[in-house]
């Protein structure tokens, strides 16, 4: 069965719109109530419990309420802890031992969208069976339970203290902070009140921007998609390093003191020299979009890496089927098994700390063996069903290109999920040949749309 509402990471869309309306969300918590009652075993009397945070966003409010009284007309109770990180969500759900988690949040989109996404009692993202089970219930009506069988909501008050101690937890007992001085910026989202005492609790003088949400500025100019921010306060306080998270605080990027910005591929591979100090690292995950510099750098680390498709929940698939623990997506997302079930901003950042530490280095030393080869992405405009796989003119230049590079690069197309895109991706060891084949193989396609 087809998804109709889900994608990759739950559902997402802008406000006011469907699906992010509140009839639509009460009766989504209303099929994910009802599957949880059915799928779950529980002691007479009792009831399944969920947990519900959100992130800074104004919608939040009103999406929140709708959920709430979704899951108590199923006679599911709700717990709600407010603006708190995706991953903390993950965390709590299963460290309070709840049936399923559920955020409101549309991570590092503009505050007029909004989205739902689902973590189950383990922790980690909801199976695509209990996803579908949802799905078939959303469209049909709705029976309230009686009022005796009504769920209950109840607020979780140390929720932040909780999540902060978890942080702390996933760096090592016999390392601190003391000396750094780091710039935190939370992209006026969801980590604004954890985030910076996570890492002045571990002994960092800490400065912070992106702290002071409105409801309406979540991602606005600052965060891990707009980067210059950090990049500009870091060097405009001297600190030592900035740390710059998304709105709702799964992905990372990172500032040293000069002022160089660092991606998800670099921060990944730093976690990973960390690790390998530690003894023998069994492999890791990227996605379609990794850079190739970085699986020739764990190659000669002799570290295996494979490829998952884009999206953290395929890598935490891929992690799980090979028994890996490390992985992650060049936008932020950072897997660390061995310390969190989700990718977390907050987490990777004390992971990359503690390598530092470890080495008694810069980030740019650290990195030294990874140097990034060029990359271009070209996004092309398709209408929707074009058979860009099937073209003959499309799929020539794409076997030209690749022996035009001679192993030396590599060539990837790739519709958009979300958008009607198609994504041309070059990169190779030589900028020049990158650029000249990204911009022709994207003529190619252009001409290609032009002439369906």
């Amino acid at each position: 069965m087809s998804r109709k509402y889900f994608g990759t990471d739950g559902i997402r869309g802008r406000v006011g719109q469907t699906p992010i309306t509140p009839d639509f969300v009460m009766r989504l918590g209303y099929a994910a109530g009802k599957v949880l009652l059915e799928n779950t075993a529980m002691a007479a009397g009792e009831r399944p419990s969920v947990l519900i945070g959100k992130d800074t966003r104004l919608s939040g409010y009103m999406l929140e309420s709708a959920l709430e009284a979704g899951f108590a007309a199923a006679g599911v109770d709700v717990c709600l802890v407010g603006p708190m990180p995706t991953p903390a969500i993950a965390y709590l759900t299963r460290a309070l031992r709840l049936q399923a988690g559920i955020v409101i949040s549309a991570s590092h989109n503009p505050y007029y969208d909004n989205g739902i996404k689902f973590f189950s009692a383990q922790g980690t993202k909801l199976p695509d069976a209990m996803e579908r089970a949802i799905e078939a219930l959303i469209d049909q009506p709705m029976h309230c339970v009686t009022s005796a069988d009504l769920g209950r909501a109840r607020r979780i008050d140390d929720a932040r203290g909780r999540y902060i101690e978890f942080c702390k937890s996933t760096f090592p007992n016999d390392l601190d902070l003391r000396g750094l001085k780091i710039v935190v910026d939370c992209a006026h989202g969801a980590a604004y009140q954890t985030a910076p005492d996570v890492f002045h609790e571990l002994g960092a003088e800490v400065t912070t921007i992106g702290t002071q949400p409105n409801g309406l500025n979540i991602n606005d100019g600052v965060g891990a998609t707009a980067p210059k921010a950090l990049v500009d306060a870091v060097l405009a306080q001297r600190a030592d390093l900035g740390i710059a998270l998304d709105g709702d605080a799964d992905r990372i990027q990172m500032v040293d003191a000069d002022g160089c910005l660092y991606d998800g591929d670099q921060l990944l591979y730093a976690i990973v020299c960390g690790r390998a100090r530690h003894g023998k690292v069994a492999g890791v995950v990227g996605t379609l979009m990794t850079n190739l510099a970085l699986e020739h750098a764990l190659a000669r680390m002799d570290i295996p890496f494979a490829r998952a498709a884009v999206g953290d929940r395929y890598v935490v698939e891929m992690l799980n089927e090979r028994g890996w623990l490390f992985g992650g997506e060049n936008s932020g997302h950072i897997l660390a098994l061995d310390r969190h079930t989700t990718g977390d901003g907050t987490v990777a950042a004390l992971q990359v700390l503690a390598a530092l530490r470890e080495s008694a280095g810069t980030l740019k030393e650290l990195l030294a063996g990874l140097k990034l080869y060029p990359q271009k992405l070209i996004n092309v405009p398709i209408s929707k069903g074009f058979p860009w796989q099937d073209d003959p003119s499309i799929q020539a230049a794409l076997i030209e290109i690749e022996r035009k590079m001679s192993g030396g690069g590599r060539v990837l197309l790739r519709a958009s999920g979300t958008e009607p895109l198609l994504r041309v991706m070059v990169e190779g060891e030589c900028a020049e040949q990158v650029l000249a084949a990204a911009d022709e193989l994207a003529s190619v396609v252009r001409t290609a749309v032009q002439s369906s």
